[in-house]
């Protein structure tokens, strides 16, 4: 997730529109050096790539968005690099598969960009009425589908479990009594339908947040993109290589947390294996706690509030095969068959 803030120009070239979160952080536990060849994960304005290539002048970065304006949106950066930048449009799950040899470093800025939501034809934010969109790419079912063909328990489910919604069941039962009425096609109707069942305190987030949340990871099956970016970047990653993941959704932070654990021998997913058939750690955990922004970079973006850091380094031995689990929840297909 990036802030839209005005930055002064970079040693890389051309003005810095965003300022990704906790960015001096998650350069300095990727240890870039001179030579070193780095992914951004999540390319968005180019705010870590720029970081990563002001911080080395013979580092490289390939950069990968699944968002096509975002690729368009660097061609400048790429330019500006001097063949230091390879833009690829795909997303990070299969981040092994797009480039070739070992890496030195692989970072993932999770969530939606700034880009994406003050857009509001890209219908990510239930402040700015746009169609229900919801697609980080230009694939597949979009969140007003959803909203369509979704059972209400479906709903309420993925409610309950993706965006954490107290009142899921509830918001569930309104939006299907409102679709029988009428479509659910905008992202201000959705909002106001949400608003009719969840009522929030002044200073509180709005009513709405954690339904768009739910609806939008399930669009774009952000937690299994996710693990499977840990598996790739476990495999892409040369022996001290640094994974550093900036997260903003506590299942998303779980998951990491798990996962770097696991794989560095500690009380993880292979805690209930026998010991004789342990493998060998690939990694080591670089982050007892999650780093996360101090008051000052919250104050100048209230979104880093929730952002937590976590980094490790890989170790020699080889990749391993289990996968991180995933919560249960309907998928995409399931719903769409009924």
């Amino acid at each position: 997730m990036t802030a839209g803030r005005d930055t002064p120009e970079g040693v890389a070239g051309g003005p810095v529109r965003h300022v990704p979160v906790l960015a001096p952080a998650a350069v300095s536990f990727l240890g870039v050096r001179d030579g070193g060849r780095y992914i951004d994960g999540t390319f968005g304005a180019g705010g870590y790539t720029r970081q990563i290539l002001d911080a080395a002048p013979g580092a490289t970065v390939i950069g990968l968005d699944r968002d096509r304006t975002a690729i368009a949106g660097g061609f400048g950066l790429v330019d500006a690099s001097g063949g230091r930048l390879t833009l690829i449009e795909s997303t990070f799950s299969v981040l092994d598969e797009v480039t070739e040899g070992l890496v030195d470093g692989v970072v993932l800025d999770l969530g939606v960009s700034s880009m994406q939501i003050d857009d509001p034809d890209r219908g990510f934010s239930f402040r700015n009425d746009g169609p229900l969109d919801m697609r980080m790419g230009a694939d597949g079912p979009t969140a007003a589908d959803v909203v369509a063909n979704a059972s209400e328990r479906d709903l309420a489910h993925v409610i309950g479990t993706l965006g954490e919604e107290r009142y899921a069941r509830s918001v569930a039962r309104a939006i299907a009594r409102a679709r029988a009425e009428s479509p659910i096609r905008t992202t201000r109707a959705l909002s106001e339908v949400v608003g009719s069942v969840v009522h929030s305190r002044p200073g509180e987030i709005h009513p709405a947040t954690r339904t768009f949340q739910a609806l939008r990871m399930l669009v774009n099956d952000e937690l299994g993109e996710l693990a499977a970016a840990l598996v790739a970047a476990e495999r892409v990653l040369a022996p001290g290589g640094r994974l550093v993941v900036v997260s903003f959704h506590s299942l998303e932070d779980r998951m990491v947390k798990t996962f770097l654990a696991d794989r560095a021998g500690g009380p993880g997913v292979s805690r209930h294996q026998p010991e004789a058939v342990r493998e060998p750690p690939s990694f080591t955990v670089l982050t007892k706690k999650p780093v996360i922004a101090d008051e000052a970079e919250v104050a100048a973006n209230p979104r880093a509030r929730s952002a937590k850091l976590r980094a490790g380094e890989r170790t020699t031995a080889a990749a391993q095969r289990r996968e991180p689990p995933l919560p249960s929840v309907p998928t995409l297909d399931d719903i769409l068959r009924g």
